[in-house]
């Protein structure tokens, strides 16, 4: 058996450079990582994370309400512990990689940059306020719109126009 010392010594080299590269690689997504996390609290999407869990658990609440009229103090206490920090931090870590994806570290600095101004401090603190008023300014405008006389006689006009009746007949019982 004979040893080639120039196969030897290429991957011993090949595999010091594998361990030399892989942790600078891993450490500079780290920091890349840590920036995003960052990027996401100043620039007020971490609030709007949380606005969305808002909505989901309202959405939820209705559903149950509507499902179940009567529902004790003691369940809802319960029901709004269902979608906590761990649920969100891993809505965060599923997030992370988007912008990973899609922007270079120098941009997210950048950005982190930007959103760390004053006047992005104050849009950020009125951002979630607005979003909350605005959607429940569009939910009414959608209850009001599809609860209105007009729109069901058009829409019962779709629903006769096409068919939709015949298309789908009632499930027939036996």
């Amino acid at each position: 058996m004979r040893f080639d010392c120039k196969k030897i010594t290429r991957v011993v080299l090949l595999i010091l450079l594998c361990v030399t590269v892989i942790p600078v690689f891993s450490e500079a997504s780290s920091e890349k990582e840590k920036d995003i996390k960052k990027l996401l609290k100043v620039s007020g999407i971490l609030d709007q994370l949380s606005y969305m869990q808002d909505t989901l658990m309202n959405s939820v609440s209705m559903m149950v309400s509507g499902s179940f009229p009567r529902v004790p103090d003691a369940f809802w206490g319960e029901f709004n512990k269902l979608v906590g920090k761990k649920e969100m931090d891993d809505l965060v870590e599923r997030v992370i990689p988007v912008y990973d994806k899609h922007m270079s570290h120098e941009t997210v600095k950048k950005l982190i940059t930007m959103f760390e101004t004053p006047f992005w401090n104050d849009w950020k603190e009125k951002m979630p306020l607005i979003s909350r008023e605005a959607g429940v300014i569009g939910s009414e405008w959608g209850r009001e719109h599809t609860q209105s006389a007009a729109f069901n006689m058009r829409l019962d006009g779709l629903i006769e126009k096409y068919e939709l009746k015949k298309l789908n007949p009632p499930p027939t019982e036996k």
